[in-house]
């Protein structure tokens, strides 16, 4: 397995999880998969990973279609593994449903029933899981979630953003010590998705393990302070945020510049520091290499004014996690 960090784009802000979070070396893990695989037929979903999860927010990135979801599923218990093993808490994780009552799960799509209200809701996940004391419970989990004044409305008329909140209380309503959430933060607004992230960084810092599954590199990276880059199925990278963010110093990326005299600003740009090769697209806009982007932004527009050039667009080509995981796994 790679110790690795998560990528970001050149220049891009130090994320406060790992600014703040202490060290998950010496912790023990509490969920284990080994040598995992997962096939159907003659696809193969998931292939050979191996990883641990200790307390704290693990960010399980990759592409959609990358094999997070089925992955998640057999950490969950709810799809079996075609070789390899997953413990949690010590135990296995397949046909165990003294686990289940210690594990919140959250899945990526919206299993809620619009006739209910909040309240009706979480009440009867916490019927199905046997919680004593229910409506404590519940006026718990819902404070928690900063929802208690929508409670009784029928969760038809909640904003996407509100129901995912509702669905949280409902995966916490049983106090779980492990939180398994499959892109949680689809459909929320702005608002939303910072209160969602305040709320889950608190839930961390109880103590509790949280594996979030996200396809956006910046969600990740304000909130996980371990990383697992998933990429057609494998493991492409592990770890902390700085050591991938290190890897990436040393790729190159490309920037296509539109601009109106476009083989002047390739003489003009050549020589810079910054760029380590130029070139032309199909459409003759200028295509730049370069390993010190930020250097770039700076001096690319002071060689064009310099030369008289008007600068239509200045766009990266390197933005994707398809790109991003290929230079992970080819490097």
């Amino acid at each position: 397995m790679t110790t690795t960090h998560q990528p970001s784009a050149p220049g891009s802000r130090r994320s406060a999880a790992s600014d703040r979070a202490p060290s998950t070396e010496h912790r023990h893990p509490v969920i284990r998969v080994h040598e995992v695989s997962r096939w159907f037929g003659s696809v193969v979903a998931v292939s050979d990973v191996t990883f641990d999860v200790t307390p704290g927010i693990t960010g399980l990135l990759g592409p959609n279609g990358a094999g997070k979801t089925t992955l998640l599923r057999m950490m969950t218990g709810q799809a079996a593994t075609s070789t390899g093993t997953i413990t949690m808490l010590g135990e296995p994780v397949r046909d165990n449903p003294a686990l289940y009552r210690r594990v919140g799960v959250m899945s990526e799509h919206e299993t809620v029933y619009g006739f209910m209200t909040g309240r009706e809701f979480v009440r009867m996940m916490a019927q199905l899981r046997g919680v004593d004391g229910i409506e404590a419970a519940v006026d718990r989990a819902i404070a928690r979630v900063d929802l208690a004044d929508a409670q009784h409305r029928r969760m038809d008329g909640y904003s996407r953003g509100m129901r995912q909140r509702m669905r949280l209380a409902a995966t916490l309503v049983h106090d779980p010590e492990v939180l398994v959430l499959d892109e949680p933060l689809n459909g929320a607004d702005p608002r939303q998705r910072v209160h969602f992230k305040r709320l889950l960084l608190a839930l961390a810092a109880e103590g509790r393990t949280i594996v979030l599954s996200s396809h956006i590199l910046e969600e990740v990276e304000e909130l996980a302070e371990n990383v697992l880059l998933i990429v057609n199925g494998k493991l492409a990278a592990s770890g902390g945020f700085r050591a991938i963010r290190a890897a990436l110093d040393q790729r190159p990326y490309h920037v296509r510049v539109v601009s109106d005299a476009p083989r002047a600003l390739a003489a003009a740009v050549a020589t810079l520091p910054s760029v380590d090769a130029v070139h032309f697209d199909p459409d003759g806009a200028l295509v730049v290499l370069s390993r010190k982007v930020l250097d770039l932004q700076v001096e690319l527009p002071r060689r064009a004014q310099a030369a008289g050039i008007r600068l239509r667009r200045v766009e990266p080509l390197d933005d994707s996690l398809e790109s991003v995981f290929g230079y992970l796994v080819e490097g």
